[in-house]
C-alpha cells in the first residue's frame, strides 16, 4: 500500500470508509477513535447482560449497495418456520431485481451471527392512548380521537390543500403543507420542539425533507390501502416511504454488533485501529493536510501520523478549528454550529402496563399482551421523556431474562442544562417517575438501570446552520480533506447516508479526483432540494 489515510472516527461512516478503502485501493486506512467500543451512536451498550441500541437502528436502506455490504457482513437469518431447503430457494426482490434471502447460505436464527427480520410497530401515546404511527384513518384512531376532533382535522387537512405555504422555508411550513394546521399542531409540533428545543418556525425545512422524505396524509392512506392487499416477500420495500417501513433488518445482538464485525475485518486486512486516541491537531500544507496529531487517553502519549488523505467524522467545528482558517467568518460559523445532545435511561422492569389490552404482565406471559412497539413516540406535554424504546422487540437477545422488559427513555438536551447535569441515580429515578406519570409502569417495578449520555448527537438545522455552505465551500477546496458521517457534515443522516458518503470519498481518493459534490449529495433526494428560495435562505 503506498498511501495512507488517516480516518477520524469509528462509526458507520469511518468503518465503511476503512473497509471499502482495503477493499478497492491502494491506501491503507489508521483509523482514530475515542471509545473504548467502536460504532458510533450506532455501538451496542451492555449493561449487565442486558444490551442498549442508541435512538433506534433499523437496518433498512433503499440503496442496494448497502443493503448487500450490510448482508455481507451478517448473513439473513432465515425466518422462524422455513426449514433450510426452503430458505435456499426463498427470494427477495427491490428495485425490480431478485436476490437470494440469505445470499446463497441459509443461516440459522439460533447463531448469534446473524440479521434478524423483523416486524416494526411504532406509535404515538397522546392523551393516555395509542395511536398507530403512521396515522390510520381507522376507527381506533377515530375513537381516541372522537368525530369532533377528527372532522377538524379533516377540515384543516383539506384547507392545506387547497393553500399551501409556499416556499417552504421552515419545519413547520413543511409539515402543515403535508399534514394540515390541526394535525401538526396534535401530533407534530410539541414532539418536534422536545426534541429540538425551538419552535418549527425556527427550524430549516431541510430537516422535514431528509428525516419525514416524501410522507403524507395522502400517502399514507395510498400505503394502507395497499397493505390490505397480499403481501410479497419484499423485504427491501423501495416504493415504501422510510417512515412506513414495516419490516426490516436487525443484528442479533444490536447494531454495534455489525460494527464490531467490521472493525475486525479492518484489522484483518491490514487496517489499523486505534482505540482511546483522540485527533488533536491537524498540519497542513496551504490546501493539503499533511500529518496528524493523537493523544493517546490512556497514557497521555502524543504522536504524529503523516497521512495523504483524511476522512473525518469529527464535529465540523473542530475540523474547522484545527485547520486554521484565514477567514474568519468561516471559523465563526462553524463554532457555532447548533446541536441537540441526547440521554438514555435504560430501565428493566418486571412489567408494564398495556393502555390497549389491560394490565400487561411480563413479556409473553399470562398477565396479558405484551406491548409488541418497537419504539413508542412520547407525545404527552406533561414529561419530558421523548421516545421509549422496549428492546425485547428488536431482539430477543438484547434482554438477559425474557421474562422482564428492557425499555430505553430518550431525552433530548443540551450539555450542562438541568437534565445533563443530574446524577445517574437521580436521573434514573426522575425517569422512572415520568413513565409512571404516564400510566405505563409502576415504579415499584423497576429492577435496574443504567445512564448513557451522547454529546452532538443530532446536528440541529436552526441558528447558524443557514450558513453552514460557507463552511462547506470553503472545506471542498482542501484537496485531501473528507468529511463525511452525521458530524462531519453536520446533517442528519442515517447509518446509510453515512456509509454512502463514505463510500463516495473512497471512491474519489481512488479517482485520485477532487471533486467533493458526489458526497454532499448524499440525502438530497428530495422535491425540496431543487427549490432555490429554501436553499438560498438555509445556506444549503
Amino acid at each position: 500500500m503506498s498511501r495512507t489515510a488517516v480516518i477520524v472516527g469509528a462509526g458507520p461512516a469511518g468503518l465503511t470508509a476503512a473497509l471499502e478503502m482495503l477493499r478497492h485501493t491502494d491506501v491503507r486506512p489508521i483509523v482514530i477513535e475515542a471509545d473504548t467500543q467502536v460504532g458510533g451512536i450506532s455501538k451496542t451498550v451492555n449493561c449487565r447482560g442486558n444490551r442498549m441500541d442508541l435512538g433506534g437502528h433499523r437496518f433498512f436502506s433503499k440503496s442496494d449497495w448497502v443493503m448487500n455490504w450490510w448482508q455481507e457482513i451478517l448473513p439473513v437469518a432465515r425466518p422462524e418456520g422455513v426449514s433450510e431447503a426452503e430458505a435456499a430457494a426463498l427470494r427477495i426482490s427491490y428495485q425490480n431485481q431478485q436476490r437470494e434471502l440469505t445470499g446463497g447460505a441459509a443461516a440459522s436464527e439460533e447463531r448469534d451471527d446473524v440479521l434478524l427480520i423483523r416486524s416494526r410497530l411504532s406509535r404515538i401515546y397522546y392523551r393516555r392512548r395509542f395511536f398507530d404511527y403512521p396515522l390510520k384513518l381507522n376507527a381506533a384512531t377515530l375513537g381516541n380521537l372522537g368525530l369532533f376532533e377528527a372532522a377538524r382535522i379533516g377540515a384543516s387537512y383539506g384547507a392545506s390543500r387547497l393553500t399551501q405555504r409556499s416556499p417552504e422555508v421552515t419545519l413547520e411550513d413543511f409539515l402543515v403543507n403535508r399534514f394540515g394546521d390541526r394535525l401538526y399542531r396534535t401530533f407534530f409540533k410539541s414532539y418536534t420542539e422536545k426534541v429540538w428545543g425551538v419552535p418549527c418556525a425556527e427550524i430549516s425545512a431541510e430537516w422535514g425533507a431528509q428525516r419525514i422524505k416524501g410522507l403524507s396524509i395522502t400517502r399514507a392512506l395510498l400505503h394502507a390501502a395497499r397493505s390490505m392487499l397480499p403481501r410479497s416477500a419484499d423485504m427491501a420495500q423501495k416504493d415504501v416511504e422510510t417512515s412506513l417501513i414495516e419490516r426490516f433488518r436487525y443484528p442479533k445482538l444490536g447494531p454495534g454488533q455489525l460494527w464490531e464485525a467490521v472493525a475486525a475485518r479492518v484489522v484483518a486486512a491490514g487496517g489499523e485501529l486505534r482505540m482511546q486516541c483522540r485527533v488533536v491537531g491537524l498540519i497542513r500544507s496551504d490546501r493539503t493536510v499533511t500529518a496528524v496529531d493523537v493523544v493517546d487517553l490512556a497514557t497521555g502519549e502524543r504522536s504524529r501520523i503523516a497521512c495523504d488523505e483524511l476522512v473525518s467524522t469529527m464535529p465540523l467545528a473542530e475540523l474547522v478549528t484545527m485547520l486554521e482558517p484565514e477567514a474568519e467568518a468561516v471559523s465563526r460559523i462553524a463554532r457555532a454550529l447548533p446541536y441537540r445532545d441526547f440521554m438514555t435511561a435504560g430501565l428493566l422492569v418486571k412489567r408494564m402496563k398495556d393502555r390497549v389490552h389491560g394490565p400487561a404482565g411480563a413479556p409473553g406471559g399470562a398477565g396479558g399482551s405484551r406491548l409488541r412497539d418497537n419504539w413508542i413516540y412520547i407525545q404527552e406535554p406533561d414529561v419530558r421523556i421523548g421516545r421509549l424504546q422496549i428492546f425485547n422487540n428488536w431482539s430477543p437477545a438484547m434482554v438477559r431474562d425474557p421474562s422482564t422488559y428492557w425499555l430505553g427513555l430518550e431525552y433530548f438536551c443540551n450539555e450542562r442544562d438541568d437534565l445533563w447535569s443530574m446524577p445517574d441515580g437521580a436521573f434514573l429515578e426522575f425517569a422512572a417517575r415520568e413513565l409512571e406519570q404516564i400510566d405505563l409502569i409502576d415504579r415499584a417495578d423497576v429492577l435496574d438501570g443504567t445512564v448513557v449520555r451522547v454529546p452532538k448527537a443530532y446536528p440541529a438545522y436552526f441558528g447558524e446552520y443557514r450558513n453552514v455552505g460557507q463552511v462547506r465551500d470553503w472545506l471542498d477546496a482542501f484537496t485531501n480533506v473528507f468529511p463525511v458521517g452525521r458530524n462531519g457534515m453536520h446533517r442528519y443522516n442515517n447509518q446509510d447516508h453515512s456509509m454512502l458518503a463514505a463510500k463516495a470519498a473512497v471512491d474519489a481518493i481512488s479517482s485520485r479526483q477532487r471533486d467533493k459534490r458526489a458526497l454532499w449529495a448524499i440525502n438530497t433526494e428530495e422535491d425540496y432540494h431543487e427549490q432555490s428560495a429554501p436553499q438560498k435562505r438555509f445556506g444549503t
